[in-house]
């Protein structure tokens, strides 16, 4: 079995000596990048694994909530479903109807309760969102850092070539080929960072669409537990 070409060449260690060779503006540029790197790869780590935790118990809170009869007994169970943002949503509602029902003895407003959820169901996305605009800034600047490193170096081997006197490939291609790598680090810094925030970004708008619907099957519940004649008076 033979290695392949891009496993030797990391192993020989050319892209360690182009890094080591370059100057102190693009290894001052490589050090930003990768930090900018090893911070969004851990919001990346950390979103992932936070996304799919409460897309798993979204589901198994919702089918809780259908086979109920009362919010009491969804309340009781609601706490080891805590990943999912429809708890927030659902204790939003919870807190509302407890107080309407020890003020009155029953439901007089929905919308109260509506509002209570909205106000959750906002608060539960922000928390979804929190460093995600990381993934944007990382997407947006490090090409242009590591543009900035390759630019700079570029810069400096044309003018250590004039200074040389030699006008040869063999003379330039070391200098441009060292501050290119720059450019190759900013995106590898930028490509996944870009990824990960449309993709996080499409699954907390999934969230935010099926919280609206989960507080709209919260209103349902609620109604459920209104006895016959308040209803009827309420209408």
């Amino acid at each position: 079995m033979h290695a392949s070409p891009v496993f030797l060449f990391f192993v020989g260690g050319e892209i360690v000596d182009l890094v080591m060779q370059t100057g102190a503006v693009a290894k001052t540029a490589l050090l930003l990048l990768l930090a900018f790197s090893v911070v969004s790869w851990a919001v990346i780590l950390s979103k992932w694994r936070q996304i799919s935790r409460a897309r798993a118990q979204s589901g198994r809170f919702v089918r809780t909530v259908r086979k109920a009869q009362r919010m009491q007994d969804v309340a009781s169970v609601a706490e080891q479903f805590r990943p999912s943002p429809l708890v927030g949503v659902f204790e939003g509602a919870i807190d509302e109807f407890k107080r309407q029902m020890g003020m009155t003895g029953g439901v007089h407003n929905l919308a109260a309760i509506q509002r209570s959820m909205q106000v959750a169901s906002s608060e539960e996305i922000t928390r979804l969102e929190r460093n995600v605009p990381w993934l944007a800034i990382t997407g947006a600047v490090t090409p242009f850092v590591g543009l900035f490193g390759t630019v700079w170096g570029i810069i400096d081997a044309f003018h250590g070539l004039g200074t040389a006197g030699a006008a040869t490939l063999r003379a330039v291609a070391p200098g441009v080929s060292e501050a290119l790598v720059t450019t190759a680090a900013g995106l590898a810094a930028a490509i996944p960072a870009v990824i990960a925030y449309n993709l996080i970004g499409a699954s907390i708008r999934e969230f935010a669409a099926r919280n609206d619907d989960f507080a709209l099957e919260m209103l349902n519940l609620v109604e459920r537990q209104q006895p016959p004649q308040a209803t009827e008076a309420r209408r």
